[in-house]
This record gives structure tokens, sequence and C-alpha cells, in this order.
């Protein structure tokens, strides 16, 4: 059955370019079109799309006002087309806070140079975001957990398939935590607001996170988070020495390292390493930390397409450290959680909204 999709923009011509590149592949199908806020209201209660793609500055009533009123009355994963500025940053934030569950650049050569490639990774953004459907549906913004009496109609993506039973390994409760490590992408925005802003001021060890994010975003996200948290929460930056009970949010476009100078962890931030798909990447950083701090990091899992972080959890696991996921059922998309429950090393695999209270109780 073909993922059912409503664009929603005010010009005719992103609307008509949208809609087609869509419909090139099978399992899409645009049931509508709408061209500001208030026709995407009625359009998703009337057509019950899977996915909304909504702009955010529309005539009538913008998309961040338009995706709140839906996530209140008929919830739907919807992606936003954003600006890669600092303007747009701040937007995009304000939708997802909203409800939106992803994003993407409206100058689709700010996806990929390459125009197919463009294409291609448009239509399998919405894919997955409709094959995850029911944990938008099951758990709005404001919720604090999902129903566990929900039927759980969500399919995962092929690479998060797996045939292993998906149960928590024992943890180890003599490790000591001394770094907590965060890898996140799609939908982790929310999944990181609820999580940090459970941390106490006093909290005892430092805070790294990678989120797949651009790096016109990430530094906007940081302050964001600043202003919500107890803890400080800041952009990674080159020679940052790591502090308890601050965040450091990697740079988006960017790698962000773990290394010992002179007994002290420091950051070094880099620009390129070769053969790697995602900057930042989970991989890259948890590998980082395995050569420094190999037994005493609680590295944890959440929200995201793809399986970025496994294998950097793995040399973890192997070392002594901890792993912990987030669940299936209040995931946007259970990509990233799944493949190292699948692979059998995660300790702890836990609804988002009890992540945040484990981990100071573990620290």
């Amino acid at each position: 059955m073909a993922i059912r999709v409503l664009v929603v923009d005010d010009s005719g011509f992103f609307r008509r370019r949208v809609k087609e590149i869509l419909e090139s592949d099978p399992m899409l199908e645009v049931v509508g079109l709408a061209e500001n806020g208030e026709q995407a209201i009625d359009a998703v209660k009337n057509l019950k799309p899977d996915v909304v793609t909504m702009d955010i500055e529309m005539p009538v009533m913008d998309g961040i006002t338009a995706t709140r009123k839906i996530m209140q009355t008929t919830p739907t994963s919807i992606i936003m087309f954003s600006s890669l500025t600092t303007e747009g940053a701040k937007s995009t934030l304000d939708a997802l806070d909203a409800g939106a569950v992803d994003f993407l650049p409206k100058r689709f050569e700010d996806i990929s140079n390459d125009k197919e490639e463009a294409k291609k990774l448009l239509c399998q953004r919405v894919k997955d975001l409709g094959r995850g459907r029911s944990s938008v549906v099951n758990n709005p913004p404001g919720s604090s957990s999902v129903s566990r009496h929900a039927t759980n109609t969500k399919q995962v993506t092929k690479t998060t398939l797996a045939t292993s039973p998906r149960v928590a390994v024992k943890e180890n409760l003599s490790t000591k935590i001394k770094l907590v490590a965060i890898g996140t992408s799609t939908g982790g925005p929310v999944a990181l607001q609820k999580v940090l802003v459970e941390l106490p001021k006093n909290f005892p060890v430092p805070i790294v996170v990678v989120q797949h994010m651009p790096g016109s975003f990430t530094g906007a996200f940081s302050e964001r988070l600043n202003q919500q948290c107890k803890i400080n929460v800041k952009e990674a930056e080159s020679g940052d020495k790591l502090k308890a009970g601050v965040a450091y949010i990697a740079p988006g476009g960017k790698q962000m390292i773990v290394e010992k100078v002179a007994g002290q962890l420091t950051l070094r931030v880099v620009d390129e390493i070769p053969n790697q798909t995602y900057k930042p990447s989970v991989d890259v950083t948890y590998a980082s930390i395995n050569k420094v701090l190999p037994a005493n990091t609680l590295a944890v899992i959440l929200t995201g397409m793809g399986a970025d972080g496994c294998k950097g959890a793995t040399l973890l696991h192997q070392s002594g450290s901890i792993i912990w996921a987030q669940d299936e059922n209040s995931c946007v998309v259970y990509g990233m959680p799944a493949a190292v429950v699948d692979a059998g090393i995660a300790e702890k695999i836990m609804d988002i909204s009890k992540v945040g209270a484990s981990i100071v109780k573990r620290v």
C-alpha cells in the first residue's frame, strides 16, 4: 500500500515540483495539495494522509501554527521544508516544538549537489516517516508516554529488520560512569529536550551529544537547550575541556572527537574524516571515546534513521561501557536504537520519558 502524502506550500511551482518528485516513487501517492495552513488543517482532517510536507512561511496561516493545530486534532507525521539560515533554524526548531518530526532544506541543492540523489533522499525520508507514523499518532506532543495498549502498526526500514529477540542484556552495575554520550537523528531535537531537562544543575559528569543536523542549526539548537535546561548546553568547539554538568553538542557538518590532553578529556572538532556518511557521526565520536574512556561511559542511542552509532557502541560495550536504547514505541523512527538492540549490546531499552531520570539515577 502506498504512503499517502499531503504537500503544503504557498508556491504553486514548488507544490508541483514536490508532487512530481514524490510520485516518481511507486511507494508514494500525493493525495492532496494545500497553499496555506488553514487549507492544510482541513485537508489533513478530510484526506487522512500518512505524511505532510509543510512550508514554514505562508499567508493566511503559517506552517508552525498549522503544525500545532494538526497535532492537537489529527496527529500526523509532518516534515518541514526549511532554509539553512539562522532564522530558518529558529523557525524549524519552533516547528519541531509544535510537533513536526523532521525537516529538509527547501533548496534541493542543499540536500545534495546531485539532483537525482536529492530527489531520492526526499522520497526516502517521506517513506521512512510514513512507515513510522504510529509513534506520532500514539504519542503526540505534550503526552508523557506512549499508550502501551495502542496497536503498533509501525514497519521498520530494511536496514533495521532483524531476527534476534529485542531484549536487554544484563547491565554491569559496578561500572562507574564518568561520561554520558548521546547519539540521535530524526526526532532527536524533541527527544533530547525531554532527556536533558531532567538533568540537575549539579550533574556530576560531562555529556557529549551527536545530533544529525546542518551546521547552521546546531548553534541555535544549543542555545535553545541551554535556556530550557538546568545544566549548561553549548555547541562544541575545539579545545573545550569537558566539565561536569555541561552538555556539548557536536557542530553540524563536522566531526567531534574526544581526546585526553594532559590527563583532561578535551574535544577536537574536525571538518573531514574519510568514508563517513554522517557529519557529525555518532560512530566517530563513540570510537574516539573508546580510546580514552573505554569502560566508564554511558552511551545512549535515541530515535533516528539508519544505524549510525551501532559500530561505536559495540566497541564501547566490548570495552565494558554501558549501552542504552530508546524503545520502539516512543521513537519517531526506530532505526538507530533498533541497530544496537538487534546487535545484542543494549543493557536497557526504555520509553523516552524515562531516559533522563534513569540517567540521573545511574550516574
